[in-house]
């Protein structure tokens, strides 16, 4: 006789993947806009840009599960640790709302970004746990920690007086993908890194502290070094990579 699991999060966690990350994406598009309007009371496009944001990550999240057994993710179900990972993806898009507007709420910000930060390995743990780790995973995990940066690193252009160089802060990955159509050899494997992931967790850590300027003005005098000690760290982090990519080239 066959057996059903009875508990909502059993019931999602056994779903076929494809099917059950299109009901999430529906789901993590109403929390990207109910977010975004809760900070941007009169500014649509703001909210439009959020949304927009979400439904490019949900769209590359949804082509990378398409593939199947074929693809990065060899596996039948989505899991909880998918999910986790599409909150989070939710969670830096809504916060470009209040970037575009040019009215951020360092509070709500704030709040949001360490519920991100909270979450991150979470997903990573609960996919270890369900035997659910795969490529695809760990690259979603990644690039959602690099929206929340670049995202972060806006925000912080205009909570911490900051110029437009802590910019740079959020852009790293971004401009290692673009060198990878020039470079094709930095697309190759990387052994896992500790370090790597701690100067990820350095760099949001840093991007929310920087949303302090705007809730108590002293902050600001830390700004600088904060971000400066960060982006030395986040560079290094990278150099070490591609060096590593160059010697696997030979």
């Amino acid at each position: 006789m066959a057996t059903f699991p009875t508990h909502p999060l059993a019931a999602f966690s056994a779903a076929p993947a494809l099917p059950a990350l299109l009901l999430l994406c529906v789901a993590g598009a109403g929390l990207t806009l109910g977010l975004a309007e809760a900070m941007t009371e009169a500014a649509p496009r703001s909210r439009a840009g959020a949304l927009a944001l979400f439904l490019g990550a949900a769209a590359l999240a949804v082509r990378g599960i398409g593939r199947g057994r074929s693809g990065t993710y060899p596996h039948g179900r989505l899991g909880l640790c998918n999910a986790v990972t599409l909150t989070r993806a939710a969670l830096a898009a809504s916060l470009l709302a209040p970037a575009l507007a040019g009215t951020p709420r360092p509070g709500l910000c704030l709040a949001l970004t360490l519920v991100a930060l909270a979450l991150d390995g979470v997903d990573g743990w609960l996919a270890r746990q369900a035997g659910l780790a795969s490529r695809f995973g760990a690259r979603f995990d990644m690039e959602t920690d690099s929206l929340l940066a670049l995202v972060l690193a806006l925000l912080a252009m205009q909570t911490a007086g900051l110029g437009p160089w802590v910019l740079v802060l959020g852009l790293p990955r971004y401009v290692f993908w673009a060198a990878m159509w020039v470079w094709p050899w930095l697309d190759g494997p990387l052994p896992p890194r500790r370090s790597r992931r701690w100067i990820c967790v350095v760099q949001i850590g840093a991007l929310a502290a920087l949303q302090l300027p705007g809730l108590w003005p002293a902050a600001a005098a830390l700004a600088v070094p904060l971000a400066a000690g960060a982006l030395a760290l986040v560079l290094w982090s990278f150099a070490v990579d591609i060096r590593r990519l160059a010697k696997a080239r030979g």
